[in-house]
């Protein structure tokens, strides 16, 4: 692709990679909004920089992050050990000589007028070979994660950094960065969560039944989490509520649940594209703790019971939903039972979460970075922009 000059259409690289479901659908998200609000003005690409240009063994780290994921231990060593002081520029000395060559190759082969990274590692080292060079793109940074952020998020030479709540502007002052580069926003969602339809529409869109109270089992992406173990206690309890189950990629796991009898009605899906009208439909989540469905759960005004998380890199999700009065942290299936069972009881109850959650909601956070985007290329006013923060 040439070099755009000021009288083409601005090109856009996003930085992603499929290190777990949320850098690609944030890209996505944010990709969607340009198109929806500046479509025909830019031009863009979405660049896998880990399977593209990363030497071995790093260039198989979007195959090995499942796998990785289902040892809790390690992967929680690993993210505390990186994400020190000391230990996280530390590891990007070391590897600077190893990828040094893989990142110009990545910039003579992507030519662009902006960079927006959603991902962490890549952009220290893309910014230091810029700088070698003396002249570089725009340069835009989202975090998709929620509260514990990754040190590498936060490099200074960044033009601006999305950052999806307070508690992550507050990391950003302690690490240096400028807090006049920070804007807080949320984390990019898809256009379709911002038009919700009744709880009854979507219903009968997905076939669901009309009056039963259902509850939305999500285990991630990768199907991740002790799902299993929390529906055979619903079922255990004959807590009388219907399920919609996602099992997300993980087919073995959808043909065990499949396969089982339940007391009441039950649905068991697997990856979906369809979310934003599963959540529209259900009265209450019980999911992993996984930033992009936490906040779009805030968005369907869910109330939530957080079941599984990551360690080290999903702490801060479950203290920010319980610390706003979102949801519960419960890892005991008969509790997490018996709290549906609670609810529904006491349904006063589950509209305080509910509202409280709704509260947390931003839907418009992907048409503000679409907008920052464009204004850092210039195609739309900056100081227009309002922020949350």
């Amino acid at each position: 692709m040439p070099n755009p000059t000021p009288a083409d259409k601005p090109h856009i690289m996003f930085m992603f990679s499929d290190t777990g479901g949320g850098h690609r659908s944030a890209a996505q998200a944010i990709i969607e909004a340009l198109e929806v609000e500046f479509g025909g003005q830019f031009t863009w690409e979405m660049v896998d920089f880990f399977k593209l240009y990363a030497p071995p063994p790093f260039n198989t780290a979007p195959d090995t992050y499942a796998p990785m994921a289902q040892i809790p231990d390690i992967w929680e060593f690993g993210f505390l050990a990186s994400n020190q002081r000391v230990t996280a520029p530390l590891l990007q000395q070391v590897i600077w000589p190893y990828v040094r060559k893989h990142v110009d190759r990545l910039i003579d082969e992507h030519p662009c007028d902006l960079i927006v990274s959603v991902h962490p590692i890549i952009n220290t080292p893309l910014l230091r070979a810029y700088k070698k060079r003396g002249k570089r793109p725009a340069y835009l940074t989202v975090i998709t994660d929620m509260v514990s952020t990754h040190q590498w998020w936060y490099a200074k030479e960044t033009d601006i950094l999305i950052v999806p709540t307070e508690e992550a502007r507050l990391r950003g002052l302690k690490l240096g960065m400028d807090p006049a580069k920070m804007r807080v926003v949320g984390l990019p969602i898809a256009d379709k969560f911002r038009h919700p339809s009744a709880r009854a529409e979507a219903r009968e869109k997905l076939g669901l039944p009309a009056e039963l109270p259902l509850v939305l089992l999500v285990s991630g992406g990768e199907g991740m989490g002790p799902l299993e173990e929390t529906i055979e206690a619903i079922k255990a309890a004959r807590v009388p509520i219907g399920m919609v189950i996602i099992a997300g990629k993980n087919e073995a796991l959808k043909a065990r649940l499949e396969a089982q009898d339940y007391p009441y009605p039950v649905f068991v899906k697997g990856f979906v594209r369809e979310m934003p009208e599963y959540m529209q439909a259900c009265d209450v989540i019980v999911t992993k703790a996984g930033p992009g469905t936490i906040s779009e759960a805030f968005i369907a005004g869910l109330p939530i019971i957080l079941y599984s998380k990551m360690p080290g890199q999903e702490d801060g999700n479950v203290d920010y939903v319980v610390e706003h009065e979102a949801g519960i942290w419960e890892t005991d299936p008969q509790i997490v039972a018996a709290t549906l069972q609670r609810w529904l009881d006491n349904p006063e109850e589950m509209q305080r979460y509910a509202a409280a959650s709704a509260a947390q909601g931003r839907p418009d956070s992907s048409q503000i970075i679409a907008r920052t985007a464009m204004g850092l290329l210039g195609r739309y006013p900056l100081d227009q922009i309002r922020y949350y923060g």
